[in-house]
């Protein structure tokens, strides 16, 4: 457990986030918070702390937008992050994908692990790093446990899109971010995966750009 002199740097952090006000500023690639790991989230922040920075959190992902964002991606190293999907796609690309909609969740502390040997591969995107997309290979199902931020606890098998989100905001806490599993073959501006790679699948993109498919 931390100390309260190590704790009090957090808190503070997050105070002055906050006390600017609006959406909090994303941190983007290159910044070495995104790349350090995170610490387990203990109490770091006291209840009405926490409550408002998830607040502010979730109000950024929406800003952005993006379904889910991680702690360190506003420059906080602490375990947590939100996700949330609303999955306004076209019911050939939800069922491609396995996307359905998600409520907002809290993850404080969560690990995953695969579920069984399946994998899948679809574009993806972050938001601290802006601009572009790749396809990223991972696994189709996975099991996640943690805890809310209640401290209740989480042990849920997550498939599908849902599962790929949960996968890529674990990865944030771990210092891994999604470029670093994906096919950089694959690697595309904003404008043209929407120009070229709305497919469904990324088979026509593999076919032209050079690379294979789990």
């Amino acid at each position: 457990m931390a100390s309260p002199s190590d704790r009090a740097p957090l808190a503070e952090r997050v105070e002055e986030l906050l006390a600017a006000g609006g959406p909090l500023p994303i941190v983007a690639a290159g910044d070495p918070v995104l790349r350090r790991g995170t610490e387990p989230y203990d109490g770091q922040l006291g209840p009405e702390l926490l409550a408002r920075f998830l607040g502010a959190l979730r109000d950024t992902m929406h800003a952005a937008p993006g379904v889910g964002l991680a702690a360190p991606q506003v420059g906080v190293p602490l375990r947590i992050a939100v996700i949330e999907d609303p999955a306004p796609v076209p019911e050939e690309v939800a069922v491609a994908r396995g996307r359905v909609p998600q409520p907002f969740r809290v993850l404080v502390n969560p690990v995953y692990e695969a579920v069984g040997g399946a994998r899948a591969a679809f574009f993806e995107g972050c938001l601290s790093v802006p601009g572009y997309q790749a396809v990223v290979a991972r696994h189709a199902e996975v099991r996640l446990r943690g805890q809310d931020e209640h401290g209740r606890t989480v042990d849920e098998v997550f498939t599908g899109w849902p599962a790929r989100i949960v996968q890529h905001e674990t990865d944030h806490l771990d210092g891994t971010l999604y470029l670093d599993r994906a096919e950089l073959r694959s690697l595309s501006s904003t404008e043209a995966t929407a120009e070229r790679w709305t497919q469904p699948t990324p088979t026509t993109a593999a076919a032209e750009l050079g690379f294979t498919l789990p």
